[in-house]
C-alpha cells in the first residue's frame, strides 16, 4: 500500500471503505467550503457519545476539496456507526449553512442506521441532535454471488409494470405471509403472479433510503442515493437488509424480468430553509443545492422545496457513482429519472438545452452504456419532451400519449389525428429524420402512473376525492381527462355503468398494447384497483394505496383480458418495433378514408406483419356512443379472424390462439365505445 495513503487516507473512493489487507478503514467526504471536519464513531451501546473522534487536519487529511483519513482496526474498535461534524461559515445570505451542532450523514453511506430516538424535528431546529441523527454503517460489505445467469433483456416484448415494493404486498389478502408483507421478500413470493400476468420489466418506485418521519409513501423524497430503504426489508440486521434487496433482484432476473429503478436525483428530503439538516445542507449547502439570486432561498423547480445542483461537478460525480453502484453491486437493468429536466439546469438556474454535462456523462459512461435510461423530461417550470430533450438515445415518458388516449377513449372531439400519431409511435415528438433518427421504442407509452388516477378511477370519477383517512393532500399535477361513465364513485353503481367501465378499461388496454413504443401500466390496473378517487396519494401508506388482491377475483374477467392482451402483444413483434411502422401501416376510417373532422370518433388501421415475419392485423376503434358500420379494406372475408371485441362478454372479448372467430363478411358493426382486433395468418408464420 502507498505509505502516504496509509498515513493520510485516500481521497477515493468517497464514503467509507474497509481494507482487509491491513485491517483499516478509509473515510473520504467532499466539502469545498468547510473549515474543519470531525469524524465521529459510535458503538451500539452509546449513540450519543462518540467512542472515537478524529479531527481531520487540512494540512494532512485534505486533497483539493476532499477530506480523508485512514483509521486502523484498533482505533475503530467496537464502533458500528459513523457520522461527521463539519464546521464552516453560517452565512445564509451567502448560501452557507454549516452547523457544528449537527451530526451529519455521509452522502455515500451504503446502509443508513436510524437510532430509536431518531428525530426529524431535531434536524429541523437549532441545537444538537446526538442520538437522534441518521448514521452511516461501518461494515465490510461483502460481494454478492450473482452466479453466471445473464441479466434479461427484452425488445419487442418489453412491457413495463410500475410497482411500489411496499404497496404491492402489504395488504393482508396479498397471499404473502405476514412477516414478509410489504417487503423485498414479499415481491419474491409474488413472482408467480407476475409471470402469469406476463409483464417483462418491473419498474420499482423509489427504493432509495428516505426519511421515515417525512410521511412520503411513494418515496420521492430521498435522504441518500446509495442505501436501499430499510422499511421495505423484513430483516432487522442492516447487512441482511442489503442482502434481501439483492436476493429480490436475483430472483426477478432468474424469472426473466428486467428491473428498473425510479430514481430521484433532482432534490432531497432536506427541503428548503425550513427543512431538516441531515446531510447535504451541513456538508456544503452551495455545492449540493441550486440557490436563488438571494442565496438564502432555494430554487424550487421540483415543487418539493429544493433542487439538486446537477451542474456542479461534485454532485454530478455523486450521481454517476450512485448509478454505477446500483448497476455494479445491485445488478439493476435501468433507471427512470424523475423530473429529468432538472439535469439541464445551469448554476444560475437557466436551462442548458444543448449539452448539459450530467446527461452527457450518463449517456457516455461505458459502465452505463447498455442500461435503459428513461427520462421524465419535464419539471414544474420546463417541458423538454422528445426532440427537445438532449439525451437523444434515452427513452422518455410520453405525456401526450397519456393525454390524447384519455381524451379519445373518453369521447372528446378532434382527436383522430393525434391518435394516429400516438399509435404510430409519436413521430411528432421522436422524429424519424436524418438529423435525429429516433427509434419508436424510445416512447414509453402510458395511460396511468403512480401520480394520478388508477385506470379504474379514471373511468369512475369526474373529480378528485383526496380527503380519505382525514388527509386533504395536495392535488398534484395530474391531467385526469376522466369520465365516470355516468355515475360518480364506486357506491351502488348500476350494472350498466359497471359494464361500461369495464369496457372502457379494456379499450384503454387495447390502445396501450396495440401502439408502437414500450407500454407501461401501474400495478393493479389489470384488475381495476381503486384509490377511491384519490389522484395523489403520495402520503397514503394505507389501504388507499396498497393493492387489494380481492379485486383480482372480483374482476377476474378484466384480469383475464389483460393477461391475454399482454400475451397477444408479445406474440406479435409487428406491434413494437425498433423503427416506426412506415409503409407497413395503412390508415382507414369506417370506410376507405380516415375521417379526421372535428366530430369524428372512429379510426381503423391495417398493419402488415410480413417484414417482421408476423401475422397481419386490422384494428377498428369506435369511441362514439353509437354503433358504427366499418368496412374492412384489406383482403377477403375468409382471411380475417376476430381476436378481440371489447363489447363482448368474457371469454368472447379476447380469444386465445387457435380459438379465434372467422368472419363471414367484410362488414363489421363495431359497438359503441369498442375496439375490435382482427388477425390474418401470414404464410411466413
Amino acid at each position: 500500500m502507498n505509505t502516504w495513503e496509509a498515513r493520510e487516507g485516500s481521497l477515493f473512493p468517497l464514503g467509507v471503505t474497509y481494507n482487509k489487507q491491513d485491517n483499516s478503514w478509509n473515510f473520504a467526504i467532499y466539502s469545498k467550503h468547510a473549515t474543519g471536519v470531525e469524524l465521529l464513531l459510535f458503538t451500539e451501546d452509546d449513540l450519543r457519545s462518540p467512542c472515537y473522534r478524529y479531527n481531520l487536519n487540512y494540512l494532512f487529511n485534505k486533497s483539493a476539496r476532499i477530506w480523508h483519513c485512514r483509521l486502523d482496526g484498533k482505533q475503530v474498535g467496537r464502533a458500528k456507526y459513523y457520522g461527521y461534524r463539519i464546521s464552516g461559515p453560517y452565512e445564509p445570505d451567502h448560501g452557507h449553512r454549516f452547523d457544528t451542532d449537527k451530526i451529519l450523514l455521509d452522502p455515500y453511506a451504503k446502509v443508513v442506521f436510524f437510532p430509536s430516538e431518531f428525530s426529524r424535528e431535531a434536524a429541523r431546529f437549532p441545537g444538537p441532535n446526538e442520538g437522534k441523527a441518521p448514521l452511516g454503517v461501518l461494515e465490510d460489505f461483502k460481494e454478492h454471488d450473482w452466479g453466471k445467469l445473464p441479466q434479461p433483456e427484452h425488445t419487442h416484448d418489453a412491457i413495463i409494470y410500475e410497482m411500489h415494493v411496499r404497496g404491492f404486498t402489504k395488504s393482508g389478502n396479498s397471499g404473502v405471509d405476514k412477516k414478509h408483507r410489504g417487503t423485498y421478500t414479499g415481491v419474491i413470493q409474488k413472482i408467480p403472479y407476475l409471470k402469469e400476468l406476463g409483464v417483462t420489466i418491473i419498474e420499482l418506485l423509489p427504493v432509495f433510503q428516505d426519511d421515515p418521519q417525512e410521511s412520503n409513501y411513494w418515496g420521492y423524497m430521498p435522504l441518500n442515493f446509495f442505501a436501499p430503504n430499510h422499511l421495505y426489508s423484513s430483516r432487522t440486521s442492516l447487512l441482511a437488509q442489503l442482502s434481501e434487496f439483492r436476493k429480490m433482484i436475483e430472483a426477478l432476473h432468474e424469472a426473466g424480468f428486467e428491473v428498473i429503478l425510479d430514481v430521484v436525483y433532482n432534490h432531497t428530503v432536506e427541503g428548503n430553509q425550513n427543512g431538516p439538516c441531515y446531510s447535504f445542507k451541513g456538508i456544503d449547502n452551495t455545492t449540493y443545492y441550486l440557490l436563488e439570486e438571494n442565496r438564502r432561498w432555494y430554487r424550487n423547480d421540483t415543487g418539493t422545496g429544493n433542487v439538486l445542483h446537477c451542474a456542479n461537478r461534485a454532485v454530478r460525480k455523486m450521481i454517476l457513482d450512485s448509478l454505477r453502484y446500483w448497476v455494479r453491486e445491485m445488478h439493476i437493468d435501468g433507471f427512470r429519472f424523475d423530473l429529468a429536466s432538472i439535469f439541464m439546469r445551469n448554476t444560475d438556474g437557466s436551462l442548458n438545452l444543448t449539452d448539459p454535462p450530467l446527461i452527457s456523462e450518463i449517456t457516455n459512461d461505458p459502465e452505463l452504456s447498455n442500461i435503459r435510461m428513461i427520462a421524465e423530461a419535464w419539471d414544474i417550470s420546463s417541458y423538454q419532451l422528445g426532440r427537445n430533450f438532449p439525451g437523444f438515445t434515452w427513452l422518455q415518458w410520453n405525456g401526450p400519449f397519456r393525454d390524447d388516449v384519455r381524451a379519445f377513449i373518453k369521447g372528446d372531439s378532434g382527436k383522430v389525428d393525434a391518435m394516429m400519431n400516438r399509435l404510430y409511435g409519436s413521430e411528432d415528438l421522436f422524429p424519424d429524420t436524418l438529423e435525429f433518427a429516433f427509434h419508436a421504442y424510445q416512447s414509453v407509452n402510458f395511460v396511468t402512473a403512480h401520480d394520478g388516477f388508477t385506470l379504474y378511477d379514471l373511468v369512475s370519477y369526474n373529480r378528485k376525492h383526496n380527503e380519505a383517512n382525514g388527509h386533504n393532500n395536495q392535488d398534484g399535477s395530474d391531467y385526469n381527462l376522466s369520465w365516470n361513465c355516468g355515475w360518480e364513485g364506486n357506491e351502488k353503481v348500476p350494472d350498466e355503468v359497471m359494464q361500461l367501465r369495464e369496457k372502457q378499461v379494456r379499450n384503454f388496454g387495447c390502445i396501450l398494447f396495440l401502439s408502437n413504443g414500450i407500454p407501461m401500466f401501474r400495478m393493479g390496473d389489470e384488475f381495476m384497483q381503486t384509490q377511491k378517487g384519490n389522484n395523489n396519494p403520495y402520503n397514503q401508506d394505507n389501504k388507499i394505496s396498497w393493492l387489494n388482491w380481492d379485486l383480482k377475483e372480483q374482476h377476474a374477467d378484466v384480469f383475464r383480458f389483460f393477461k391475454h392482451l399482454i400475451s397477444f402483444r408479445k406474440k406479435h413483434p409487428t406491434l413494437c418495433r425498433s423503427r416506426f411502422w412506415r409503409k407497413d401501416v395503412s390508415w382507414f376510417g369506417t370506410g376507405s378514408q380516415v375521417d379526421t373532422s372535428w366530430h369524428s370518433h372512429s379510426l381503423a388501421f391495417y398493419l402488415n406483419g410480413k417484414s417482421q415475419q408476423d401475422d397481419d392485423l386490422y384494428v377498428m376503434i369506435n369511441t362514439w356512443w353509437k354503433a358504427l358500420d366499418f368496412r374492412i379494406q384489406i383482403g377477403k372475408k375468409t382471411d380475417w379472424l376476430r381476436v378481440i371485441d371489447t363489447s363482448l362478454p368474457s371469454p368472447e372479448d379476447i380469444k386465445l390462439p387457435g380459438k379465434e372467430v372467422a368472419l363471414n363478411s367484410l362488414a363489421y358493426k363495431v359497438a359503441p365505445r369498442s375496439v375490435v382486433v382482427l388477425l390474418r395468418r401470414s404464410a411466413l408464420t
